[in-house]
């Protein structure tokens, strides 16, 4: 098939739901001002709809959701809410300052969720979407309405249920796959018959919104969007609940490479999806994987000599895209000890981080302790310093001031650590079965908690026994999960600043309140 031009490709919306869905990955909480950050981004990248929250679940939602409506130049921001009439009003008022709004409603329609979470009758249901979408368009003409457990609704009531949120206003219906229950051929099929079987359907735009349970995510949307879908809705990275969404950039990126088989095209500015992608896993301390498409760190690494000495002939042999398309510059840039601050930004901006001048001080400070323990600093240690440096300061309540252990071969190894809590000095000494065992314990003598660690994860960032260690913790309490991550060339130095880290992300979280928990996919 020959290449299709710019001007044949139809367009397809991207829906990014990053700060939404995303957002309840369990632990992937962001504060206020990393939630506006990647907003802006997500706006300058040419994202056309952002879901910014879901104003009713917290205030903490609402205020995002009210303060990117007043942030967000080009993109279109959106709020979730439930039927409920209230859900809608207080999604209203969260989008009052937007200069393009969006109201996105739910409610379930497959037989399962109907009877055991809705408790509902189905012409329940039909009432509920006629009542909550003519709600939604009194105070917006973008209205987009979805039934929740879309790919598990029997046809004829999916078919009444999307005919009724059409004929009471809504201009995009959102078809979520929302337990990753459906394949490619079955979520074109349900796109294909409602295009068949649904009156007026043609005047919406339609939507897929797929999770990644089976890990065919991006496949059920390509095949959605080949059926007449218009609108995909993904995430940076795939994040999202359980195993994630689609990702942004894997879909981009397919309808980019894949431009003689899929002729559609997007306004994503793909040169900003490294950026993103780093972003968001700095502010969830969610580690992108190494063999992650498009993002990964090794998604150009090439060792197999093969592959090595084909790629040195000519790069397309083993490349389907160039590095620079998704942002990832080439550069022989070398940063030590008696590199600047300057050379150091440069070097930050080449590896996809934007960073203020006050977040700069905060990573040059950290940047130079570590060229002093190294004779070089490789991307990856600059990566693991931005991945495991607080963004915001405010969010630590407590810093280690001094840890010593003593280990070795006979029992018990000990531990002796000095916290800053709230601007007061605590001191604690404790044994272990292990030197990080026993800084925990010092830790947990200091901070009274019932959290259980549920994940304890070490990686060496680069090579050599002088390599950064890069530590993830994850704790739970209460059905709250928080990840805390730090990095050191001292593994134990690096596991008690990561755990650290999770308790001031736990206290964080025991401050938002939730009084409404749910979601549309």
């Amino acid at each position: 098939m020959s290449k299709h031009s710019q001007s044949e490709k139809e367009r397809v919306i991207i829906f990014d739901t990053t700060l939404r869905d995303g957002e309840q990955s369990p632990g992937a909480t962001m504060s206020l001002s990393e939630k506006i950050e990647i907003a802006i981004l997500l706006d300058e990248m040419g994202v056309d709809v952002i879901e910014a929250g879901f104003p009713i679940a917290s205030e903490g939602d609402f205020r995002a959701v009210s303060e990117i409506s007043n942030l967000v130049n080009e993109a279109t921001v959106c709020g979730l809410a439930r039927s409920s009439l209230e859900d809608i009003d207080r999604a209203a008022e969260a989008l009052r300052q937007a200069r393009s709004k969006r109201i996105h409603t739910f409610i379930s329609t497959s037989p399962l969720h109907m009877e055991f979470k809705l408790q509902m009758k189905p012409d329940d249901v039909i009432e509920a979407i006629e009542r909550s979408v003519a709600r939604a368009c009194k105070y917006t003409d973008d209205v987009q309405w979805s039934p929740e457990d879309g790919t598990r609704t029997e046809h004829d009531f999916l078919c009444r249920a999307v005919e009724t949120a059409i004929k009471a206003g809504a201009t995009t219906i959102n078809i979520p796959d929302t337990v990753g229950y459906t394949a490619p051929e079955e979520s074109a099929g349900i796109i294909r018959m409602l295009k068949k079987r649904v009156p007026a359907i043609d005047r919406v735009v339609i939507s897929t919104h797929c999770h990644n349970d089976l890990g065919m995510a991006v496949a059920n949307s390509l095949a959605a969007v080949s059926a007449g879908a218009r609108q995909i809705e993904c995430t940076i990275n795939g994040l999202g609940e359980r195993a994630g969404n689609a990702a942004l950039e894997e879909v981009v990126m397919a309808m980019r490479v894949r431009s003689d088989i899929m002729p559609y095209r997007t306004g994503i500015d793909t040169t900003r999806i490294l950026q993103a992608s780093r972003l968001v896993s700095s502010a969830t301390g969610f580690p992108v994987q190494y063999n992650k498409a498009i993002v990964g760190k090794n998604a150009f690494a090439h060792e197999a000599g093969i592959h090595q000495d084909g790629m040195l002939k000519h790069s397309e042999t083993y490349e389907i895209m160039r590095p620079e398309d998704v942002g990832i510059a080439q550069s022989n840039l070398v940063l030590g000890k008696h590199s600047g601050r300057a050379a150091l930004r440069v070097k930050l901006e080449q590896l996809g981080y934007s960073v203020g001048d006050n977040r700069l001080k905060v990573i040059f400070a950290r940047f130079k302790n570590l060229a002093d323990k190294k004779k070089e600093v490789f991307d990856d240690d600059l990566i693991a310093l931005m991945q495991t440096t607080p963004r915001d300061s405010d969010d630590e309540f407590m810093q280690i001031k001094y840890l010593r252990v003593v280990c070795g071969s006979e029992s018990p190894q000990e531990a002796d650590i000095v916290l800053v809590a709230g601007g007061e000095e605590l001191r604690a000494s404790s044994t272990g079965d292990g030197p990080v065992d026993a800084a925990f314990n010092a830790i947990n003598s200091l901070f009274d908690h019932s959290a259980k660690l549920e994940l304890y994860q070490v990686q060496a960032v680069t090579e050599g026994t002088d390599a950064q260690a890069t530590v993830s913790v994850r704790l739970e309490e209460n059905g709250k999960i928080v990840v805390g991550q730090s990095s050191d060339t001292d593994t134990v130095f690096a596991s008690a600043k990561a755990y650290v880290s999770a308790l001031n992300n736990l206290i964080h979280r025991r401050k938002k309140s939730a009084p409404a928990a749910a979601s549309a996919g």
